[in-house]
């Protein structure tokens, strides 16, 4: 009976353990957890769950299936990717050293001051090491005084500082807009937020500085925003000429979304964000402070979801932004996913350095510290100053034994000898600590650097992270040899696929048109009357000073920027179109009407099958690699999710 029931408990535990196996691909299993801790990093508010499930289960079974052939290949071993992955690790890692219970602390901390944004204005004198006592005194009295004319409440912010420059020394102002929690350094943020609605700093002084800030205004959080993008890049030493073609391009860009073409579909053919245009040019989500000033301003103005921006310029090129999602900050810890994401953003920040004490407890017990009883400080310290008279590790009696230890390290004496040398010789680093304090600042140093070194053994959200990041970095890897640029430098497979699906690349009702984009209403219908009185479409752009994009070109009827009930005849020169999000103003010129179904040719069908050619190349590859590791999955885990 005990055999038997010993049995019984060995099988019961082995279904448990296979009831875990959400899917296998071949001879490889994929747990529950690691599918749902992939679904809920990525998941968006569904109405059929079962569905949404299925669909990602498909979507994430191909991605094992690739990334599994990347490593059959090899493509981990890629210096390149091994570099890569090196960097993200140690970008990553800083974000586990922390002491949980402190980082608690700074997350509600950082949730209560995300909920507001504020207006910040910046004044600063340059303070350099070597500034004398006379000069430093003439900073402080000249930051005294910006503080007091600020007070007076004057607001003519040039004049002020044009005049304190005058009188003591150079002194600057800068407009920071809006910033909230985690866009400044700490202890700047903890004085910011401490500043009612107009208040005025102190003078604060930092290693290269003084500083004083103004909280100019405040508003509630602009929270957090999902955006796609058509982005133009702009090519280095771009010449003026080249640079208005791409102005002119982004121009007949927006155009015809303004006028209703589908926006996924654009960026997929036009986008040169090689990262988000196969996902219809969606973004990762973003809030105050994460791009520039003027791109985020722009973006903050969009009214609505399904807005869409005029061409905003930056230094990557022209972006053309829809708004598809905005959500407030949360006020709690309740949504999971933006505490983790909070918890990253902490941690990787100044302010977790005040947690450290209490963290190097933990990882002594997590690692599995132990020092040596038998070695006694008082011989560490003698033989340290030895070292230090002579700048020299020599043969000491302690060189070869065991200080401290850690589960798979043993920490010599000479290793603490030859920090002690390195430390004190580093005029930048050594601050006149005695003995005490550096075998402290040595035991941390290698508590630390051990914990760090093992981090996957200690931290499962660090494990899966750069686990995350590997496949993620071969799968870009094996797409781009397997698909994409397969696709795009296979001449005959292009021209091949085109002839065998021309009836996939046909035009609907169609038209040869001039495209305009005006400033506003008032300049399209100046335009509309010129080209009415003959003037040249091209002259007429030319000499408008940037307010009127000109183009010409074949386009769909369902494309155009027509208004509402146009019938479209040849020669017709539509009303304009406002677009009430910027006030600009399209119009269109009908040169010649064609029916539809007239047959594309490959060239103006290219990106179109370059589009299709690719997806049929994948799911190819992706059935032969089915048919290598047949997926079967779970049900009765898969229904236990629906729970």
């Amino acid at each position: 009976m005990k055999k038997i029931i010993t049995l019984f408990i060995l099988c019961l535990g082995a279904t448990q353990l296979f009831s875990q196996t959400l899917f296998t691909y071949g001879p490889y299993q994929v747990g529950k957890d690691e599918f749902l801790r992939a679904y809920n990093k990525n998941k968006t508010p569904v109405t059929n769950k079962e569905q949404s499930l299925k669909e990602y289960l498909d979507l994430y079974s191909r991605f094992k299936l690739k990334v599994k052939t990347a490593q059959e290949q090899r493509l981990d071993t890629l210096p390149q990717l091994q570099n890569d992955l090196q960097n993200f690790r140690n970008q990553v890692a800083d974000g586990y050293m922390n002491d949980e219970k402190g980082l608690n602390l700074l997350i509600e901390e950082a949730i209560q001051r995300s909920q507001k944004d504020i207006h910040l204005l910046h004044f600063s004198i340059a303070i350099p090491s070597k500034m004398s006592a006379a000069d430093t005194l003439k900073a402080y009295t000249a930051m005294n005084e910006l503080v007091s004319k600020l007070k007076e409440g004057k607001t003519n912010y040039s004049a002020i500082t044009d005049q304190i420059s005058e009188k003591y020394m150079k002194v600057k102002g800068d407009d920071l807009g809006y910033i909230t929690a985690l866009t400044l350094p700490y202890e700047i943020e903890n004085l910011v937020y401490k500043l009612k609605p107009g208040g005025i700093s102190n003078p604060y002084r930092t290693k290269a500085a003084l500083h004083v800030f103004k909280n100019a205004d405040e508003r509630k959080s602009a929270g957090k925003w999902k955006i796609a993008q058509v982005l133009l890049t702009i090519p280095p030493d771009v010449s003026g000429a080249e640079l208005k073609a791409i102005e002119k391009k982004a121009d007949s860009i927006y155009a015809l979304l303004t006028g209703g073409a589908d926006f996924a579909t654009l960026a997929k053919q036009l986008s040169e964000d090689k990262l988000t245009y196969m996902n219809g040019g969606e973004m990762p989500e973003f809030g105050t402070g994460k791009y520039e000033l003027p791109f985020e301003s722009k973006v903050f103005e969009l009214k609505k979801d399904g807005d869409i921006s005029k061409p905003i310029f930056t230094g990557y090129g022209y972006h053309i932004v829809k708004r598809l999602q905005q959500r407030d900050i949360p006020g709690d810890k309740s949504d999971e996913a933006f505490v983790a994401a909070l918890k990253q953003q902490i941690s990787a920040d100044s302010r977790i350095n005040a947690t450290k004490a209490g963290f190097l407890k933990t990882v002594k017990i997590k690692t599995g510290y132990k020092k040596n009883a038998i070695i006694k400080d008082t011989d560490l310290f003698k033989y340290a100053d030895s070292v230090a008279a002579t700048n020299q590790v020599r043969n000491y009696p302690i060189n070869n034994k065991t200080i401290f230890s850690f589960t798979q390290l043993n920490v010599k004496g000479s290793d603490w000898l030859n920090f002690v040398k390195d430390y004190k010789l580093n005029r930048d680093v050594y601050k006149g600590e005695d003995n005490k304090e550096l075998l402290e600042k040595y035991t941390a140093t290698t508590s630390f650097e051990y914990y760090r070194k093992h981090l996957e053994a200690f931290d499962k959200d660090f494990k899966y992270q750069v686990q995350e990041f590997k496949e993620g970095n071969m799968l870009f890897e094996i797409m781009e040899r397997n698909v994409w640029n397969k696709a795009a430098g296979d001449s005959t497979g292009l021209q091949n696929y085109y002839n065998e699906h021309k009836a996939n690349y046909k035009w609907a009702a169609s038209a040869d048109i001039l495209l305009f984009n005006c400033s506003d209403g008032k300049v399209a219908e100046e335009a509309s009357s010129a080209l009415k009185n003959g003037k040249n479409w091209k002259k007429l752009a030319e000499e408008s000073d940037g307010k009127i994009q000109a183009d010409s070109g074949r386009y769909e009827l369902s494309q155009l920027p027509l208004p509402q009930g146009s019938v479209i005849i040849d020669g017709l020169l539509s009303a304009p179109v406002t677009n009430s999000g910027d006030n600009t103003s399209s119009f269109v010129k009908v040169l010649k009407m064609f029916p539809a179904n007239q047959q594309r040719s490959f060239e103006e069908a290219k990106g179109l099958v370059i589009n299709d050619y690719q997806t049929f190349l994948e799911e190819k590859w992706v059935a032969a690699l089915k048919k290598k590791y047949p997926v079967k999955v779970n049900e009765v885990v898969f229904r236990s999710m629906l729970q």
